[in-house]
């Protein structure tokens, strides 16, 4: 199988807000916040006894949303081995959103279910797929995971890391610094750069803690996370900031993007920047940033 990283189109994925699909109120409201994408939730933040209510009040959100900002609008379905997973994607099918994220993925066969379910209701061109790493079989499955559901049917997009399921399974502490976790986490990172997938890191559960969230946004960037799933409105603002693109950032791809189209560096791999060693790689590094600030400036223009 072919192991060659390959990017899609990019997006911007610094910010997703969770909101439950149940809540009036919070789908009125989410769609005038800053966030990049909104993921509507059908599984744990819906009662049992509330699933067909919340997929009603999801479809008409659905009937009446503005698409013209240019955000993601993300479905996170119910598990399909239960009762409510296929009766989801039936209001996918309605909704059209622009991903649906599955829960509990545990191996590529759960990829393969839901694209193979959209290929048989003639949605070929539907929703991608996105996929919740928070248990201990995905985490041994990571590799095959990234990799069928980027070449077979070629939905998956996105990993999204779920800590607190992925905690309760597996007993690690919930510490501040997440010590235990990073190993893990970095885990899923190279194994969604391996296949080219986007990758979020996990929910702050304190959403009243803005130092403590400050703090793991920062090490979600350094650990090479794209931004971060969130619970609450007030957090937006701080993953926006971590998981942007700062003046200082800009002007030095700005520089190294411009030292490489200089008529003197044309055809070289390696270049001397103001004493520093700078190869082709950090080159198209730099325009894939410069392609984020873009994305941010129009966002902030919408």
């Amino acid at each position: 199988m072919n192991r060659t990283p390959h990017h899609h189109p990019l997006h911007l994925r610094r910010s997703l807000l969770s909101v439950p699909a149940v809540n009036a109120r919070a789908l009125a409201k989410s769609a005038t916040l800053d966030c990049d994408a909104i993921i509507y939730d059908l599984e744990d933040s819906v009662l049992p006894e509330k699933k067909a209510e919340a997929r009603a009040a999801l479809i008409a959100h659905f009937a009446a949303l503005d698409r013209s900002d240019g955000r993601e609008h993300v479905m996170r379905i119910n598990p399909l081995d239960g009762p409510d997973g296929l009766r989801d994607l039936e209001a996918a099918l309605q909704c059209m959103p622009d991903a649906v994220l599955l829960p509990k993925v545990s191996g590529p066969q759960d990829i393969l279910a839901a694209a193979d379910w959209f290929s048989e209701a003639g949605a070929d061109d539907g929703p991608r797929l996105w996929a919740m790493i928070e248990t201990a079989a995905a985490l041994l499955n990571l590799s095959s995971i990234a990799e069928t559901g980027r070449t077979q049917g070629g939905r998956l997009d996105c990993f999204v890391v779920g800590l607190n399921d992925l905690r309760k399974e597996t007993g690690i502490a919930d510490i501040a610094g997440r010590p235990f976790l990073v190993p893990l986490l970095l885990q899923v990172v190279v194994a969604a750069r391996a296949c080219g997938l986007d990758v979020v890191d996990s929910v702050f559960n304190d959403f009243a803690d803005s130092d403590g969230l400050a703090a793991e946004c920062r090490q979600g960037r350094q650990m090479g996370f794209d931004g971060k799933m969130l619970i609450h409105p007030a957090q937006i603002a701080a993953a926006n900031d971590a998981f942007g693109v700062t003046e200082a950032e800009a002007a030095e791809a700005i520089a190294i993007v411009a030292a490489f189209s200089a008529p003197e560096n044309v055809g070289k791999a390696v270049i001397n920047i103001a004493g520093r060693m700078v190869e082709k790689l950090h080159a198209e590094q730099a325009e894939r940033l410069l392609g984020k600030a873009d994305l941010i400036n129009e966002r902030k223009k919408a």
